[in-house]
């Protein structure tokens, strides 16, 4: 015997009772169907209870014995909850007509209203499923990084597109064919307002494709004012947490359409450039004596390189003849060359420096602010402190090394130092 058999019986028998109470026919009617409709929540709530709780230690269970974390997720993203809803609307699917049999009407609107939220309920489950295999695909290696949220965002926009064309069908009794000959009809309209979801769809396409970014990916566009590490890539937006904390968005299509800066590559090397170049005064450049070379061979780092040097010089001078009584003619060694070399062999041997990696000193195109020095070499280190700490401490020493060279780093003067050098020039004349 079915359910709706047992509570047809329940109702004859209980109203039968209520008659025999001395209760008019209407009263008892309405008793009658206020101790089924409370019958029928009970045992809605007991069946919803028990079937939640099966279910929710069967996951438990599972994870416990088998530790697959897709049954983790289930459990998160509440599975089970949405599950045991099916079996209590099961229940009211057969008892609404028997507890509403003398309301066809209502009966009628109740069963419809059941239909929509079966549907709210599947979507749910299906939404939950695919919330959990995105958690799963996140934990995994080859899809970190990936804009796993802009999928996940298209299928629920599906999930919900997909429900509303039930519940369309549903509610007025049409095919689902004329939802979408409607939709078709004003199709134009759909695209201008989903045009930002359907560029972003596009471009988180051609982002996963072509791996331009990923999650945690430092990048710099300065027309947007990012430059910090990507938090999420969803369909419409890119939230870029940047290094003063503060969160810049910016729209998932200009990753294709703007050009920026992603240093990934920088962090995947192992080291950080470091290309800063400084002015020396022109007029402090002079070749170099004989008799001075001594001096600057004591400096360790250029003692055999002056040696080995000045040996070519002197071979090449006397092979051409060169008359040394002026230091012009000839070959000859300067205090800027030897100023290059003593930094290119520091740097070379400094601690904080990436051997691997490209080092260069090199002399740039002659400003107004003198001739540019430029150091070319990378950190071997990738944070963003200890970096700042190593380019300081190389500039620091060539700084302090050039008067050694006898020459001068260009500076601006401020209007202390001409106030400083008028009351040198009056003490020397007086």
């Amino acid at each position: 015997m079915e359910l709706n058999d047992y509570l047809r019986n329940f109702s004859r028998a209980s109203l039968s009772f209520f008659e025999r109470l001395g209760m008019s026919a209407d009263a008892a009617s309405i008793a009658n169907e206020l101790v089924l409709l409370v019958l029928a929540l009970v045992v809605t709530y007991i069946i919803y209870y028990v079937v939640r709780r099966i279910l929710r230690l069967v996951v438990i269970q599972t994870i416990r014995k088998t530790d697959i974390p897709f049954f983790k997720f289930l459990l998160e993203h509440k599975v089970p909850h949405y599950l045991s809803q099916v079996a209590p609307l099961m229940v009211l699917y057969l008892t609404i007509p028997v507890v509403f049999q003398d309301y066809k009407q209502l009966s009628k609107v109740l069963l419809g209203l059941c239909d929509i939220y079966l549907v709210v309920v599947i979507v749910g489950v299906l939404m939950a499923l695919v919330k959990s295999a995105a958690d799963l695909f996140r934990e995994k290696p080859s899809f970190k990084g990936k804009p796993i949220d802009s999928y996940l965002q298209v299928i629920r926009i599906l999930l919900y597109l997909l429900g509303a064309v039930v519940l369309f069908s549903n509610l007025t009794g049409k095919s689902p064919v004329a939802f979408f000959t409607a939709m078709g009809a004003i199709s134009a309209v759909l695209l201008l307002m989903f045009k930002d979801t359907i560029m972003g769809f596009v471009a988180s396409i051609q982002v996963t494709t072509n791996d331009i970014v990923r999650i945690g990916d430092w990048i710099t566009m300065p027309k947007y004012g990012a430059d910090g590490d990507i938090l999420e890539i969803n369909l419409t937006t890119v939230k870029v947490q940047n290094f003063d904390k503060t969160i810049t968005t910016i729209p998932t299509y200009s990753l294709i359409s703007d050009s920026f800066q992603n240093w990934r590559g920088m962090r995947q090397s192992g080291g950080r450039r470091i290309k800063r170049a400084i002015h020396i005064k022109q007029s402090s450049i002079r070749f170099l004596k004989v008799e001075e070379l001594a001096k600057f061979e004591q400096i360790q780092l250029l003692s055999s390189y002056i040696q080995h040097r000045q040996k070519d010089i002197e071979r090449h001078n006397t092979r051409t003849n060169a008359d040394k009584s002026l230091l012009i003619n000839g070959r000859n060694l300067t205090n800027a060359g030897l100023f290059r070399k003593y930094i290119d062999n520091y740097i070379s041997n400094h601690s904080g420096t990436n051997k691997r990696m490209n080092i260069m000193v090199r002399q740039l195109a002659p400003t107004p602010q003198g001739l540019p020095i430029e150091i070319y070499v990378f950190a071997n280190t990738i944070i963003w402190a200890e970096y700042e700490h190593i380019m300081a401490d190389i500039f620091d020493h060539i700084i302090a090394a050039a008067p050694y060279f006898a020459l001068q780093i260009y500076e601006a003067e401020g209007s202390g130092d001409v106030k400083q050098l008028e009351m040198l020039n009056q003490i020397d004349g007086a």
